[in-house]
């Protein structure tokens, strides 16, 4: 047979396909609608295993596996169809419910924040810039300010949450998997470093140059422009403008912010030290209670899934079956379970939207941890 004739005999095979896979999916309306009215949950992994082993043992060899990935994308398929028409109970569902009724507000124009390090900070650069009113209280460390929002010492926490020339900050999230909170706002913030002085000092004098060590790594052409200068890192960029300006040493500089140049009445030497022009960091604004504000059109969420193979095809499926956009997928390793891990994922979607508040619930009741971190503007 000539290529033209076995693409007929194809073509006439997929519409034999597609007249069964609309009667399938028929059935499986007629299924869902029999599962809500007897309280039965959609999801049936027992009933799919059957389905599978059975297809299975009529395939070659060569098959098999070929056909238990075809039956498990039909079982998606058809358990996202499924929802339109199901009420699946679920925590995160139910309370995303009762914020939908009460109406979404729009995000405050002053609020109590906490940020990691002391003014002139980008955290607190971009609690300025989020908040018109805020009172900001700084902590040491990230873990600080998760323990402000949790113990309500603020009402809210501010965070960088990864840069655009070194990728995630790891320690943060290690700490989302440790603390309970929300995400309610999302913030890029276009960073620029300069090296910083105190008045008068000349760039042949500096012997030492402090700061955050993400910091160091965005500017890492400037320091093979100057080898002989020692780097020490320390907890964050305006601590470590506010230590060259309490040192008596004339060899001290930072790299830190025009911001806290000023606040600490330092020269700035160089400007936009960092290697990329494009350089920056995502802060997210998180909250001890869940809160969903206007203009909401981006979710994230953090699972752990069954140890198997196929688990994460599986699990992004339900993403891509639905036309949803991941804007990030992310793994950290799990603390007390060797070589498992925790995923956090983003994606672009309408809460309001049903079949998303749908999709919460069908997450939350197939994986073995489902935590809603938020739905939130990335602005």
């Amino acid at each position: 047979m000539s290529l033209e004739k076995y693409r007929s005999e194809i073509d006439n095979i997929d519409n034999e396909i597609s007249a069964l896979f609309k009667r399938r999916m028929e059935v499986a309306k007629d299924i869902a609608i029999a599962k809500r009215t007897e309280g039965k949950p959609i999801v049936n992994v027992v009933r799919e295993k059957e389905i599978i082993n059975r297809v299975s043992s009529m395939m070659p060899i060569e098959l098999k596996l070929y056909s238990k990935q075809v039956f498990n994308t039909i079982f998606d398929v058809s358990k996202a169809y499924q929802t339109t028409f199901f009420n699946d109970k679920s925590k995160t569902k139910d309370k995303i419910a009762g914020i939908l009724e009460k109406g979404l507000e729009s995000f405050p124009v002053e609020a109590n924040v906490a940020c990691q390090g002391v003014a002139g900070s980008y955290s607190s650069i971009t609690a300025e810039r989020l908040f018109e009113i805020s009172n900001i209280l700084y902590f040491k460390d990230f873990e600080g300010v998760f323990n402000a929002v949790d113990k309500g010492l603020c009402q809210y926490g501010i965070l960088p949450i990864e840069n655009s020339s070194v990728g995630s900050v790891n320690k943060v999230y290690d700490l989302m998997n440790k603390h309970s909170f929300y995400i309610v706002k999302s913030y890029k913030l276009r960073v620029q470093h300069s090296l910083l002085v105190k008045p008068g000092v000349h760039i042949s004098q500096i012997k030492e140059v402090m700061s955050h060590e993400q910091a160091i790594e965005q500017c890492g052409e400037f320091f093979k422009n100057h080898k002989d200068i020692k780097v020490t890192l320390c907890d964050n960029t305006a601590l470590a403008a506010r230590t060259v300006a309490e040192s008596n040493r004339r060899d001290l500089a930072c790299i830190s912010s025009s911001e806290a140049a000023k606040i600490y009445n330092l020269e700035e030497l160089e400007r936009n030290i960092q290697d990329n022009e494009n350089n920056y960091t995502r802060f997210i604004v998180i909250s001890r209670n869940l809160k969903i504000f206007r203009k909401a059109n981006r979710i994230s969420i953090m699972v752990n899934l069954p140890h198997v193979a196929g688990s994460l095809n599986k699990f992004l499926n339900e993403f891509s079956i639905r036309g949803l956009n991941l804007t990030k997928l992310m793994s950290r390793p799990q603390p007390k379970t060797p070589f498992e891990f925790t995923f956090y994922f983003d994606f672009e979607a309408d809460i309001e939207d049903e079949k998303v508040v749908n999709l919460m619930s069908i997450l939350e009741n197939q994986v073995e941890r489902f935590v809603f971190l938020g739905c939130y503007e990335e602005v």
